[in-house]
């Protein structure tokens, strides 16, 4: 994928954007994988099986997130683990960004594009699932619960009109419309 994106994706978005350095063209950055596990705070082992599931989809080790603040009706202290989180770059983001879009999203049921609306402003996507069955990694056996997790692929686009044509470049299916 990163030959791909140096061989091909840059020159068209440089002719495209009419960006006079190489500089200017947008790439991505990195792929944040994120687990929130609210029934933490009941189950300890819910973080456990979580953090197989994220290390086995991204192959990297997760790493734990706290809460911030304390919230008495949700039964939460600071401090205490509510989720999970794994940050890829380079040589794994671009693997995962190429299993992404030519493994996982085709194998998701009544597939027909993923969101164009899902930019933040300034060039960052994010993409939400509904459990983890759909890696190919994960061995739906194994599986204590679905659980959904969120993908957000930070990028150094200026607008989401430049961050949605290098995803676009990149293969990520969008809905037309």
């Amino acid at each position: 994928m990163r030959e791909r994106y140096e061989l091909e994706i840059v020159p068209a978005l440089m002719k495209e954007f009419r960006f006079d350095n190489v500089m200017r063209v947008p790439r991505v950055k990195k792929v944040v994988l994120n687990i929130g596990l609210g029934e933490a705070t009941q189950n300890p082992k819910a973080l456990e099986s979580a953090e197989k599931d994220l290390a086995t989809i991204s192959g990297q080790h997760p790493v734990v997130t706290r809460s911030k603040r304390s919230i008495a009706a949700f039964k939460l202290r600071t401090g205490m683990p509510i989720g999970m989180m794994v940050t890829l770059r380079d040589r794994r983001m671009y693997e995962f960004l190429d299993r992404l879009v030519s493994v996982v999203l085709p194998r998701i049921r009544d597939f027909h594009g993923v969101a164009p609306t899902s930019f933040d402003g300034r060039g960052n996507y994010s993409l939400g699932f509904k459990d983890q069955l759909m890696f190919p990694e994960i061995d739906y056996d194994k599986v204590e619960k679905p659980r959904g997790f969120q993908i957000t692929i930070v990028t150094t686009a200026r607008s989401d009109e430049e961050g949605r044509r290098l995803l676009e470049l990149m293969g990520m299916p969008f809905v037309r419309g």
